[in-house]
């Protein structure tokens, strides 16, 4: 990456509509993960195999990372926090091919997830606890509270755009510094720690969207452990 970040390179054009590349390396990692998701659950049987094994660890694991937030059945929010994770590991990761860029190096990709876990946040506040009841939750504790709720509401969705365009680019941007000045095998270290960043930015990003999903569906989450706990005593 040796031109500034902010800026989009054009593949090609739609008509009047420009294709740039960090677009068609989405498509490209969309098509990766569709087709394989395909391929590990066409024949899933009692006696797993090795890559059913894998999906079933993976699955698993988001379960009870969206569990152990939410304190609830993880199924309705399984498929956009694991869609989540698993899009941003797979675009990081996407560096590894030879000059490919990771789409989430690029603003427009991280303010396109952020804007989904905004979408998310309210959808499921709403669903949890009503239109009304989701809309009581920003006068809490206090009515005078309403204003910085609201602003908080915004800046964590900036700030969760940020964060992994920041950490992505920078990772994508030094190692190609490096890779001009050292030559091919140098970096190779760099690029596994590369990797590995990429991951953890994949996982953090899932579990601040959990998090604040769990904020969001709050109220409604002591609703229904109270209620288990009042058929408990009867």
């Amino acid at each position: 990456m040796n031109e500034s970040p902010l800026l989009l390179q054009t593949a090609f054009s739609v008509g009047p509509v420009p294709v740039t590349y960090a677009v068609v390396t989405t498509w490209g990692v969309m098509a990766f993960l569709v087709v394989g998701s395909w391929l590990m659950t066409r024949r899933l049987s009692s006696n797993a195999g090795s890559a059913q094994t894998v999906l079933e660890v993976v699955v698993t694991t988001i379960d009870a990372q969206i569990e152990s937030t939410l304190q609830r059945d993880p199924a309705p929010y399984r498929t956009l926090v694991g869609t989540l994770f698993l899009f941003i590991l797979a675009a990081n990761w996407s560096s590894i091919v030879p000059n490919v860029e990771p789409p989430t190096a690029h603003l427009e990709t991280d303010a396109a997830l952020a804007a989904a876990v905004f979408v998310a946040t309210i959808y499921h506040g709403i669903r949890s606890n009503g239109p009304l009841g989701y809309l009581r939750t920003f006068a809490e504790p206090s009515w005078v509270m309403i204003p910085l709720n609201l602003v908080e509401q915004i800046t964590r969705t900036f700030s969760l755009m940020v964060r992994l365009f920041g950490n992505v680019m920078s990772g994508v941007f030094v190692i190609s510094i490096v890779l001009s000045l050292a030559g091919l095998l140098v970096p190779i270290p760099l690029m596994a720690l590369d990797l590995l960043t990429g991951a953890v930015q994949a996982y953090i990003f899932a579990v601040l969207a959990t998090v604040f999903i769990a904020a969001a569906v709050g109220e409604g989450t002591r609703r229904d452990g109270a209620a288990e706990t009042g058929k408990e005593t009867d």
